[in-house]
């Protein structure tokens, strides 16, 4: 189990942010209650880690329930020019997790093309003729073993298991498949800004009433197409440190070793890709030597591993949402 390690936040910090990772429209009373603390102080503590821990409540597309390809980039870069092109690119609405790793020479770039021309687009045109682009490898995302909607705060096991059930919102049985319809667009424009705003903002946003709205929104979570993401700076529970591992394994190995992966506390993000490497995974960790001791450990000791590249994240420049630097 994870331990929490910050002088500045405090363990009722992270029981908010867990709860709100099984629920981020949860309202602030019923958190209160599950928490044992008043609505006002859930609240104040809200706003706090809002200001000060980078917290935002986003809904997400699931690209891999939609059935959307995702792809994970590794651009090599002049140093002078990585920035730059890290933060043209974090504008993008089809980029996330975004990270200057190697010293600042390669970018880290997750993509999940909204549209068929959008993949092309990034790939054929604008980056091939960036001049500072020094080399380009996209590695298809072919399955996820660990990440998405399964966060990593529930390693922390801040909650027990009658919280997360007293959390978690009932959700209808789907009545079809997951997807998305052209008319949800002004709907899931809104959550994507602010994964809490209110029914009355989407009646307002979508013209549709409230009764429509929350039916539709409790049949897009059910179904998988959406869910509600927390985003935050993991700084505040005392782990800094983040690398991108990449993994090679036996091929009749990559299954179990993802799953393996999954189970471990200093991983946020599996998937099995497509390329020169068979996982790529996010580790996060209090330090570096503790980033060490995991390469060495745990990773280290799995049967099926045969070779890891770690490269440390010199500054993550986005991970749902982007921030324009100060």
């Amino acid at each position: 189990m994870l331990e929490m390690e910050s002088d500045t936040f405090d363990r009722l910090d992270l029981q908010l942010l867990s709860a709100l990772e099984v629920d981020g429209r949860a309202p602030f009373s019923r958190i209160g209650q599950v928490l044992g603390v008043s609505d006002q102080t859930v609240a104040r503590r809200f706003r706090r880690l809002s200001a000060e821990a980078g917290l935002r409540v986003v809904a997400v597309r699931d690209a891999e329930v939609l059935g959307q390809d995702q792809w994970m980039l590794r651009l090599r870069c002049a140093p002078d020019s990585a920035a730059v092109i890290a933060d043209a690119l974090a504008k993008r609405p089809d980029t996330y997790w975004i990270g200057l790793a190697s010293g600042g020479t390669e970018i880290a770039c997750m993509t999940r093309p909204r549209h068929p021309g959008d993949h092309d687009d990034l790939l054929l045109g604008k980056l091939p003729r960036t001049p500072s682009v020094v080399e380009i490898r996209a590695q298809q995302v072919l399955h996820r073993f660990y990440g998405g909607p399964t966060g990593w705060l529930r390693k922390f096991r801040a909650l027990t298991d009658d919280q997360i059930a007293a959390l978690r919102p009932a959700t209808a049985r789907p009545a079809g498949p997951a997807r998305l319809e052209p008319e949800d667009e002004p709907l899931l424009a809104v959550l994507e800004r602010d994964g809490r705003a209110t029914y009355p903002e989407l009646q307002r946003a979508t013209g549709r009433s409230e009764s429509a709205v929350k039916r539709r929104l409790a049949a897009l979570i059910a179904s998988g197409a959406v869910y509600i993401d927390v985003e935050y700076h993991s700084e505040i529970l005392g782990h800094p440190r983040a690398a991108l591992l990449w993994i090679t394994t036996a091929p009749a190995a990559m299954h179990s070793v993802g799953q393996a992966l999954a189970a471990h506390d200093e991983v946020a993000f599996a998937s099995a890709t497509a390329g020169p490497s068979h996982l790529v995974v996010t580790a996060v960790t209090r330090d570096t030597a503790a980033l060490y001791a995991y390469l060495s450990g745990p990773l280290g000791r799995l049967e099926g591993v045969k070779h890891v590249e770690a490269a440390p994240f010199l500054r993550r420049v986005k991970q749902l949402t982007y921030r324009m630097p100060r």
